[in-house]
């Protein structure tokens, strides 16, 4: 069964994390680009009508644009990813979105709060990761305004594509 993801693309990320991400993430080598997730997995591909994508649109574009910063890592024990600041924004989305579709909870429910991030690699090597940490740190803070987030789409072969843009209220 192939999945869907809604995310936020960060591409100014992209300069300063994508390197790391294509090869310390599982997700970058298969098209998908810097990013911080609403929610994964969403509806699977096969369920993925019209009606569902024009409902998903509209509750996106309920939210207002944002601006926000990645002005420092973080991290868990094996993952290293920037923080979104403010992070409210992201959460709001991954929270109305999760409501209007609770058979889809974030992670199918394997955590008991999200935290909005935006993965930058993934290694048991602490030392690798302080590594990484103090190169990217050197490029921050990226700041940007959140205009849109976009469905994603698992194909057959495993990789990733846009499927459509959902554009947020200005």
């Amino acid at each position: 069964m192939s999945r869907s993801a809604v995310l936020v693309e960060i591409p100014e990320a992209g300069p300063i994390v994508g390197g790391w991400r294509r090869r310390h993430t599982y997700d970058a080598p298969l098209g998908v680009p810097p990013h911080v997730t609403l929610l994964f997995p969403f509806v699977p591909l096969e369920r993925l009508t019209q009606e569902v994508e024009e409902r998903l649109a509209r509750l996106v574009a309920a939210a207002g644009a944002f601006d926000a910063a990645f002005a420092r890592t973080a991290r868990w024990p094996s993952l290293l990813y920037l923080e979104p600041q403010p992070s409210e924004p992201f959460a709001a989305l991954t929270a109305s979105i999760a409501a209007a579709w609770p058979e889809h909870p974030p992670y199918e429910g394997e955590f008991d709060a999200v935290t909005p991030h935006l993965t930058v690699a993934e290694s048991d090597e602490r030392q690798l990761l302080d590594r990484i940490a103090a190169d990217v740190e050197a490029h921050l803070p990226i700041e940007l305004r959140v205009r849109e987030a976009q469905l994603y789409v698992e194909d057959d072969s495993g990789r990733w594509q846009e499927r459509r843009r959902l554009p947020l209220a200005e």
